[in-house]
């Protein structure tokens, strides 16, 4: 589809909820993605990038700084602890706060660095085995925990599960958000993103719509 109709579309649902047009922030996923596309879409203007994996990010990225001004990089895949000090060095957004040990080491980090990126920690709202996250009923006393250790906690993220109606897990994440006073919903991809926005996402995660299919190098 392409960056200026997705645009569109997320313009025309902000209309549709009510919201202020801008009120949305499109994450371009770029993990995966071959160098030539990623810079089309930062020459037509956009900024605000996620990538899956710590590596990928570091080995992209810094080029794409030194020729590009104000991108907005978002890390939303899963991320090992020894790989949070990188990721503080190379990302202003981390998606995928799901464990205490995690939350623990980015503190120290904090402290130690003078500077934290802004935080979600990702909700298991469906309770799958296989996947990370917090599970939505130990979600409160983790934001609190959270809190407690001066992290920058923005809002929550989730990924529903395939085969569940994704609106059902959008509404329990901007509850759960609600309960908890965080503002920051990351949720909504390229197959849901406008369900996600008439239930509140502040931020959407679109890769395959606007880069097309992802061809691992």
């Amino acid at each position: 589809m392409g960056l200026a109709e997705i645009s569109d579309r997320i313009a025309k649902a902000e209309t549709a909820a009510g919201r202020e047009n801008g009120s949305v922030k499109l994450i371009a996923v770029s993990k995966v993605q071959p160098n030539a596309r990623v810079e089309t879409v930062l020459q037509e203007g956009h900024r605000c990038f996620g990538e899956n994996r710590v590596q990928e990010a570091a080995g992209k990225w810094p080029a794409f700084r030194e020729a590009f001004d104000g991108i907005d990089l978002h890390l939303i895949g899963p991320l090992q602890t020894n790989k949070a000090r990188q990721s503080f060095e190379l990302f202003q957004s981390i998606h995928s706060l799901d464990r205490p040990k995690l939350a623990k080491t980015f503190a120290r980090l904090a402290q130690e660095m003078g500077t934290c990126p802004e935080m979600f920690i990702q909700v298991n709202t469906g309770e799958e085995q296989q996947k990370a996250g917090v599970l939505p009923a130990d979600t409160d006393a983790f934001v609190a925990d959270c809190q407690a250790m001066d992290l920058p906690i923005r809002g929550l993220m989730c990924i529903p599960p395939i085969e569940e109606e994704a609106a059902l897990h959008f509404a329990l994440l901007a509850k759960i958000a609600a309960r908890n006073g965080l503002s920051g919903l990351s949720m909504g991809m390229s197959s849901d993103f406008e369900k996600a926005i008439a239930l509140g996402a502040t931020h959407v995660r679109v890769g395959s719509a606007i880069f097309g299919e992802r061809k691992p190098a």
